[in-house]
């Protein structure tokens, strides 16, 4: 396991930091920056702050997934699926939740509303060409390596 030190920024004195919810959790926390209960409709996506800004080491992305429990107790979860963060950017680290429930449901302030993974890449130097090299598979697509 490797750890790094991040530098966070508090945007709002309200913001609370991330924070892991087990020795060896790979995601951190993150929090719902907001003053009051907010109640998302069926179907219905609001932007979430949550107050906070920070350094990404370069080589690394700060990954935003859908907390569990949120997303299996109340269908919320990030309207984009993953949210990707860059290690150059230092804006507000903002969720699009998306309630994907057929009922209102709402969030409180300070409560956890995603986590966030910070993972290393790998940035691609693209060539075009005219062929690709074979492989079993081919050019099978969706489904293509399942029997059934």
């Amino acid at each position: 396991m490797t750890s790094y030190d991040i530098n966070v920024k508090k945007l709002n004195e309200n913001a609370t930091i991330p924070t892991y919810g087990s020795e060896y959790a790979a995601g951190a926390d993150l929090y719902a920056c907001i003053t009051e209960p907010v109640t998302f409709a069926p179907g219905e996506t609001i932007l979430i702050h949550t107050g906070i800004a920070m350094e990404i080491p370069v080589g690394y992305a700060g990954l935003i997934y859908a907390r569990s429990g949120l997303a299996s107790k109340k269908g919320l979860a990030p309207a984009n699926k993953v949210g990707v963060v860059d290690a150059d950017y230092r804006g507000e680290i903002m969720v699009a939740l998306h309630n994907h429930s057929n009922t209102s449901v709402s969030i409180e302030p300070n409560e956890r509303i995603a986590q966030l993974v910070i993972a290393p890449y790998i940035t691609g130097i693209f060539h075009e060409t005219d062929e690709l090299s074979d492989t079993i598979r081919g050019a099978g697509g969706f489904g293509s390596t399942g029997t059934k």
